[in-house]
């Protein structure tokens, strides 16, 4: 029978901490220093460290990313990368080093405390490393914006009645109709102008590249994008983002578990007879969050399938715009259900957003588990 060697790795950009932990349940976990964290110095530690098929490794994921869980595994290593927010803690331990660091990642590994978090491929990491980029843009854009029509504030710059913000009639205002006396002042406004001129050239650009991506993805992770679509709410840019995020949405086993990755369940503190519920949790993954409130909003509105909706429900199928239009049924009702009960619009959104999650499982699931019927008659 093979011993199993638990490996403890606490990751920093330029070191690496190591600590085994020994098959037995008391077995001895002893730290082995720290490397530098490269690969040829990742090589000498796995030889150093016996069989590659008796070693287990583990580390938190962070900043530095995949880069050693795919080193790792191309050395015949199975590694897990672990969400260092469900990492075990003892309430009265008040030192941290990185040597307790990977001392308590082995340890954790080799009890099964640990939980391992999904770990992309090369085509989602790349979809979601453009989809960041890209809401990296829009935020700089805000920025930018917000400098710009400060600015123009605090000098009684306003534009004439009718025209609204950000415009092309706005724009062309403030190129040919704000002048100052000052050479200061409009050297500061054409710097502020141009901010906003390139923040949007990033996006065009961005959003070109994603339409790009798009073609060149796989043909699987293209028809869930194109079907998340005949949502409500959910556009081509929103659902590029929840395919980035989540990858294949059948990992999860019920919708439920999607709603607890988002992070937009509510939290709990319950004992005895008392049952306390207070605000979501805001635990998971907080780019899927943002984008499926921000959808969530457009279930305010009575049911109805206008031209643009229609438009891009053109290549579903059948079963996908029935999902689609019963969620536009469910989430309205359960919007004027808890309007009417007096709740705050952006707590009723999140609610909203939070049931979304489970239509958005229901399609992606339907058209996942579509290609898996299909497979094996290819491969025949």
């Amino acid at each position: 029978m093979k011993k199993i060697r638990f490996v403890g790795l606490d990751v920093h950009a330029e070191t690496i901490t190591v600590a085994v932990a020994e098959p037995e349940r008391n077995g001895e976990v002893r730290s082995l220093g720290s490397i530098p964290n490269r690969p040829e110095s990742v090589q000498k530690l796995i030889k150093k460290l016996g069989p590659v098929d008796q070693l287990r490794a583990c580390y938190e994921a962070g900043l530095t990313g995949y880069v050693l869980y795919w080193q790792l595994t191309e050395l015949g290593v199975k590694c897990e990368v672990v969400a260092p927010t469900l990492v075990p803690v003892k309430a009265g331990d008040r030192v941290k080093t990185d040597r307790r660091d990977a001392e308590k990642l082995a340890r954790s590994y080799r009890a099964g405390d640990l939980t391992a978090v999904w770990v992309p491929d090369a085509a989602h990491e790349a979809l979601r490393d453009l989809v960041r980029a890209r809401l990296a843009a829009k935020r700089d854009q805000l920025r930018a914006r917000h400098r710009l029509s400060k600015f123009l504030l605090r000098h009684g710059r306003r534009p004439a009645s009718g025209v609204r913000a950000w415009t092309a009639a706005y724009l062309n205002w403030v190129k040919k109709g704000v002048q100052f006396d000052q050479p200061a002042q409009n050297a500061t406004l054409t710097d502020y102008l141009h901010e906003v001129e390139h923040a949007q050239e990033r996006i065009v650009r961005l959003e070109q590249a994603i339409d790009d991506a798009i073609k060149t993805i796989p043909e699987r992770m293209r028809a869930v994008v194109e079907a998340l679509q005949s949502l409500r709410g959910i556009a081509k840019i929103s659902a590029v983002t929840v395919m980035a995020e989540l990858g294949e949405v059948s990992r999860f086993e019920t919708p439920r578990q999607l709603m607890g990755y988002s992070g937009a369940v509510s939290s709990e503190y319950s004992s005895g007879e008392r049952t306390r519920r207070g605000g979501i949790t805001k635990t998971g993954n907080t780019h899927l969050r943002r984008i499926v409130i921000e959808a969530a909003w457009a279930y305010r509105h009575r049911p109805c399938i206008g031209a643009t909706l229609k438009a891009r429900q053109k290549t579903a199928s059948q079963k996908v715009k029935d999902i689609a239009w019963k969620a536009q049924h469910r989430l309205h009702r359960r919007y004027v259900h808890l309007t009417a009960k007096g709740k705050i619009k952006q707590k009723v959104v999140t609610a909203v957003a939070r049931e979304l999650l489970g239509f958005i499982w229901a399609i992606a699931v339907e058209v996942e588990q579509g290609y898996n019927a299909r497979e094996p008659k290819r491969a025949a």
